[in-house]
């Protein structure tokens, strides 16, 4: 919410909405540097009753957004079109986010925003979503290494499977 706040307090509208999709991307999507790079606008949709992000590159995946942030990364998807939405115009470049992060540097006495604390946010919210806590206190479980074997001959749901699963439905 602070980084938010902080996004909300840039001076031009542009640098608002790079700076919310972001957070967005990273603490409602769970992406990673690597991912935001390469995100445009016409890659986040409502379909599958959520908020979906579709992610390019090496890992191409669908992610469901977290729904506290729906309405923040519509407006910045919109807003980016079928461009960039932390902005730029070449995904190869690699220091991306930096100006949005250094925009949104010591506000609100917040720690300096780093991608990847934004994803372990959005780890420990979907964790808890998924009560993750309770099912290894129940199995015994302590070793993140277990739950890896354990869903090695698993398939994953679909997309709206997903969505339902981690409670990111649209309001």
């Amino acid at each position: 919410a602070g980084y938010l706040a902080l996004a909300d307090a840039q001076p031009a509208l542009a640098r608002r909405m790079r700076a919310a999709g972001l957070v967005c991307l990273g603490a409602g999507a769970g992406l990673i540097r690597a991912d935001l790079r390469e995100v445009r606008g016409s890659d986040v949709a409502c379909r599958s009753g959520g908020v979906i992000v579709s992610v390019r590159g090496a890992r191409p995946r669908a992610v469901p957004v977290l729904a506290r942030y729906h309405a923040r990364l519509l407006a910045a998807a919109a807003a980016a079109g079928t461009g960039l939405i932390c902005g730029g115009t070449d995904p190869g470049r690699r220091n991306l986010t930096n100006p949005l992060i250094r925009a949104l540097d010591g506000g609100g006495g917040l720690p300096r925003l780093d991608t990847s604390r934004l994803r372990a946010t959005w780890l420990a919210d979907c964790a808890e979503l998924l009560g993750l806590a309770t099912f290894m206190a129940a199995a015994g479980i302590s070793c993140s290494q277990r739950l890896g074997d354990l869903v090695a001959g698993l398939e994953p749901a679909g997309e709206a499977g997903a969505v339902r699963l981690l409670g990111a439905r649209r309001p």
